[in-house]
């Protein structure tokens, strides 16, 4: 951990004690290796002074606990005499004892360990170990343990969770004890596999979004949801429809996969539909661990979403709290940093990369004003004590960031739980109106991440990548015929549309190659070179020379005839004048002769054409 300042804020012991009360001064006198008796603030002063150097000191320093003497170590060999709560909690684990505190949360006697940190002024300024006593110091103690990842081989088991509930029939309150099992997702191979159904799904237009917000509709969801692979992290089984007072927990990679698309440069917005750009038709064909860098590395910069947006339960977001809310780069990329510290293949718990972040002084903030936002209810919910040094804003918004896309794209593997088992759940009940609340998000049940191969090498800590091969269950037989006869597992939803774009299905595991449905297909944008590819692909005895043949007619035929725009047809008084209009050096450029008497412009040079028509001595009225 690198230090935390150059310039000492306290030069010396007698500086920072003429800046205690005397009342604090007699409080620290019994706490001193050797009894000394003093009234007046100059002598207690100096009294103290005295016992904080030399033998004295170090006998002090060895008398303190273990853990305050971390707090010693750090402030002497890395934070420049500071003391820094919330980082050194998330590294040790734990608070060192600063002393016994009254009923009014004063500190009523003070611990050997505020000995070492010194006020730097009067009313209330912060503590500080003079530059002195850091230079005596550092002759004997020793330096910290260095900051480390902890990781585990192998992710978190099942755990047990207590439901509480009160029985009317019986009336008298229930606690039941239940198994909660432990979720493992393994993404790398399932993102790339996704990855391609997309883009087919964009390709065969069946992906609708909000023009204005950009969200997914719920058609496309479920359109969506049918083609990736395996489930969604939670299915409609998990929200428990028995229990009608839960919260529903909704949609997850369905709707990432929407937005990082849409992020990507790999799709247009045409009215409310998606379609692949030139860049995107071409990832139909590339590798797939190269388009998925580019979607992780255009999200981090992307400004469509904030992810803090698909935290439902943390309102006033879209109100007064939006102008408070910090930019989403700033955020995503600390969450970075954390995430290129875990070495690959080992499992990280999510409190672990927490409080690594915060013991190594990266941290964000998600709003500058968290009073702005809330929890149930605008009056009482209030975020403006969400938490200290790590609130409840920040832990949903990086538990959003990491499950729904970082996940999703691949990059690690995750090990949760349903959110409404969450450990997390506790920390609601000390928000008005939060004990209410199922969870305060549907990311609530991540435990813990594994960093993929895949993931090392979209984060460049790896410059090469061998991805898993991807294999297709589906095997299909085409037959010179131009029958495509289905001999394996059942086609994939994506597999099906495109079947259905570009064939007849003559029975249920028949299809026929068609040239009119072609003509048609391609005529409404869908790419026949793709659908050849995926026929080769999944074909096991590869394609016949007359259905290649039938591919090369099709493509030819749609290549034959183009469309070149709008143009405008002129009619002139004889053929006469139409061939002089025609083959005049002044106008020839910007018209082409359209049978015997008539006259093409094109819409892009009408304004030419009229001008050299004048010139010619014509002229082509308006309208």
């Amino acid at each position: 951990m690198a230090r935390t300042s150059d310039i000492s804020l306290l030069t010396t012991v007698d500086e920072g004690l003429s800046f205690v009360t005397v009342d604090q001064l007699k409080k620290l006198l019994p706490l001193l290796p050797k009894s000394v008796k003093a009234t007046r603030k100059a002598d207690l002063v100096a009294a103290i002074a005295t016992q904080l150097t030399g033998k004295s000191l170090k006998k002090l320093w060895q008398g303190l606990t273990e853990i305050q003497q971390a707090v010693v170590a750090e402030a002497v060999h890395v934070t420049d005499g500071t003391y820094n709560a919330g980082s050194f909690i998330a590294k040790y684990g734990q608070k060192p004892s600063w002393g016994t505190y009254g009923s009014y949360g004063y500190r009523a006697e003070p611990s050997p360990l505020q000995l070492f940190f010194l006020p730097t002024g009067t009313y209330g300024a912060g503590l500080h170990m003079p530059i002195d006593m850091q230079v005596e110091l550092q002759a004997y103690v020793p330096e910290p343990k260095p900051l480390a990842l902890n990781t585990l081989e192998n992710p978190p088991r099942g755990f047990k969770v207590v439901d509480k509930y009160y029985d009317y029939k019986n009336r008298r309150p229930v606690s039941q004890e239940r198994d909660v099992d432990v979720r493992l997702c393994e993404t790398e191979r399932l993102a790339q596999q996704d990855l391609q159904s997309l883009l087919r799904l964009v390709n065969l237009g069946k992906v609708s979004v909000s023009d204005k917000t950009l969200m997914p509709t719920k058609a496309t969801l479920k359109s969506v949801a049918s083609v990736i692979q395996g489930e969604d992290y939670y299915t409609e089984a998990d929200e428990e429809p028995d229990l009608e007072y839960l919260d529903p927990i909704g949609t997850i990679k369905p709707l990432a996969w929407t937005m990082l698309l849409q992020a990507s440069g790999l799709t247009l917005l045409e009215g409310k539909k998606l379609k692949l750009s030139k860049t995107g038709q071409k990832a139909l064909t590339a590798s797939p661990e190269k388009t998925l860098k580019t979607l992780w590395k255009k999200w981090l910069k992307t400004t469509i979403l904030d992810e803090l947006r698909r935290v439902d339960n943390i309102k006033g977001q879209t109100g007064k709290g939006k102008r408070g809310l910090t930019a989403v780069a700033g955020r995503r990329s600390v969450i970075v940093q954390g995430l290129m510290d875990c070495p690959v293949g080992k499992w990280v718990t999510y409190d672990d990369l927490k409080d690594y972040l915060v013991a190594s002084n990266q941290t964000f903030e998600v709003s500058r004003y968290p009073e702005n936002l809330y929890i149930s209810d605008s009056n009482y919910g209030r975020l403006y004590d969400a938490g200290g040094y790590w609130s409840i804003l920040e832990t949903a918004y990086m538990r959003c960031f990491l499950f729904e896309y970082v996940a999703t794209l691949g990059l690690i593997d995750i090990a949760y739980v349903n959110p409404y088992d969450a450990p997390s759940q506790t920390e609601l009940d000390h928000f008005w109106g939060g004990e209410d609340l199922s969870f305060l998000s549907r990311y609530d049940g991540l435990l813990a991440l594994r960093l993929t191969p895949l993931g090392a090498f979209c984060l460049g800590l790896t410059a090469d990548y061998t991805a898993p091969e991807l294999t297709t269950d589906t095997t299909l037989r085409v037959l010179p015929n131009l029958d495509i006869v289905l001999t394996g597992q059942p086609l994939q939803a994506t597999e099906l549309m495109m079947m259905d774009t570009f064939t007849q299905q003559t029975s249920d595991a028949v299809w026929k190659l068609d040239r009119e449905t072609m003509l048609k297909a391609a005529a409404e944008g869908h790419s026949l070179t793709e659908f050849q590819a995926f026929l080769t692909e999944a074909s096991a005895d590869g394609l016949p020379n007359t259905v290649q043949q039938f591919f090369e007619d099709c493509l030819e035929r749609i290549t034959s005839v183009q469309d070149r725009g709008l143009a405008r047809l002129i009619e002139c008084k004889d053929k006469t004048l139409a061939a002089l209009i025609a083959h005049d050096s002044r106008t020839k450029k910007f018209c082409y002769l359209a049978g015997d008497c008539c006259l093409v412009v094109p819409t892009d040079k009408e304004t030419r054409f009229r001008t050299a028509l004048r010139k010619v001595g014509y002229t082509l009225p308006l309208g």
